[in-house]
C-alpha cells in the first residue's frame, strides 16, 4: 500500500477467544487492536473482532499458521480472515468510537488520549488507547486485576506486572499506591507502547517497562522479590510459571492472575497451590476469571 492507506487483517471471534486472536496477530502485525464488534456504533452481542496490520508480506504465511492453532486452542472453527486497504485515519476512528471513557470498579477511570480530558470525581485517570498494545481496560482480564487492586491493601514493596501490554496494570498501581512498579514484555513494539503510556501518565519516574521474557528478564530479576505481581496471560503459561512466580513473591505478598476462563481456574489454583501460594479472592466477569493470591 502507498501513502497512508494500511492492509488490515481482522477476524471476528467470541469473547473467550479474545487473548489468543491477539496473540496471534501480534506474531505477524502492528497495531494489533481488539474491541467489541459493532454494526452502526453499536455492539453486537458477544463477539469481538482483532485486528492487525501485516508489517512484512513475507510473514503471510507464519500468520495464518498462528490463527489457526489459535481456533484449535479457543475449541472454535477457523474464522474468516477479512483483509482490506484501510486509511490510517479511518483506523483511528474507528477506535475511538469503539473506545469510550471506561469507569471501572470504585477508582479507575481508562480512557484514550481522544478523552484525555474526560474525568471523574473520585477516580483515577489513566491515558490508555485501546488497539495498540493488550490490555487497554475494555476486556474482563483487564477490569478483574483492576478491581483486585482496589481489594487489595498498599503493598509493602515492589510490584511486577508480567506481560505488561500495554502497561495499564503496572501503571494503575503506581497511581493508586504511588509504589514503584515494573512491567516486562515479550512483544517488543508493546513495550515501547506500555513505556510510552508511562510518560503520558507522567508516571515513568515509578514506572519500568522493559522488553523481555517474563521471569527470565534481567530487570524483572534484580528488583525481587515483589510485594505484588500481576500476570494477565492464559492459563497454561500461568500454572508453567507458578515455581518463578512463587520464587519471585515475598512472603505474604500477594498475586493477581487473569486471562484465564472460570473452568480453568480449579487447574491454575492447584499449580499455584503447589507451590506455597493460597487462594485470597476470585473475581469473576461473565466468563473470565481473576484470581488472587496471597504466599504462605
Amino acid at each position: 500500500m502507498r501513502g497512508d492507506v494500511l492492509p488490515r487483517l481482522s477476524v471476528t471471534v467470541p469473547e473467550h477467544a479474545v487473548p489468543l486472536f491477539a496473540a496471534a496477530f501480534e506474531t505477524a502485525c502492528e497495531g494489533v487492536g481488539f474491541f467489541r464488534s459493532h454494526d452502526q456504533g453499536r455492539p453486537t452481542g458477544r463477539d469481538w473482532t482483532v485486528e492487525g496490520y501485516l508489517r512484512d508480506p513475507g510473514r503471510r504465511g507464519a500468520l495464518a499458521g498462528a490463527l489457526a492453532l489459535a481456533a484449535a486452542a479457543s475449541g472454535i472453527a477457523p474464522p474468516a480472515i477479512a483483509e482490506e486497504g484501510v486509511a490510517a485515519e479511518g483506523w483511528l476512528a474507528r477506535t475511538r468510537a469503539a473506545f469510550p471513557p471506561q469507569p471501572i470498579g470504585r477508582r479507575f477511570l481508562i480512557r484514550g488520549t481522544h478523552d484525555a480530558a474526560v474525568t471523574r470525581l473520585g477516580r483515577i485517570a489513566l491515558t490508555i488507547d485501546a488497539g495498540l498494545a493488550f490490555g487497554s481496560g475494555e476486556h474482563a482480564t483487564t477490569q478483574g486485576c483492576l478491581i483486585a487492586l482496589e481489594r487489595l491493601g498498599r503493598p509493602r514493596g515492589p510490584v511486577a506486572d508480567i506481560g505488561t501490554g500495554s502497561g495499564v496494570l503496572a501503571l494503575a498501581a503506581a497511581a493508586l499506591w504511588r509504589v514503584r512498579a515494573v512491567g516486562v514484555e515479550i512483544e517488543r513494539s508493546a513495550a515501547r507502547v506500555a513505556a510510552g503510556n508511562a510518560r503520558l501518565n507522567q508516571l515513568h519516574r515509578l514506572v519500568t517497562i522493559a522488553h523481555g521474557d517474563g521471569w527470565r528478564s534481567a530487570a524483572i530479576r534484580r528488583r525481587a522479590p515483589y510485594a505484588l505481581v500481576f500476570a494477565n496471560i492464559l492459563a497454561r503459561p500461568l500454572c508453567a510459571m507458578a515455581g518463578a512466580l512463587a520464587a519471585n513473591l515475598r512472603r505474604g505478598g500477594h498475586a493477581v492472575l487473569s486471562g484465564l476462563l472460570v473452568d480453568q481456574a480449579p487447574m491454575v489454583l492447584a499449580a499455584h497451590r503447589r507451590a506455597g501460594l493460597a487462594l485470597a479472592g476470585r473475581i469473576a466477569i461473565g466468563p473470565w476469571a481473576t484470581l488472587i493470591l496471597r504466599k504462605r
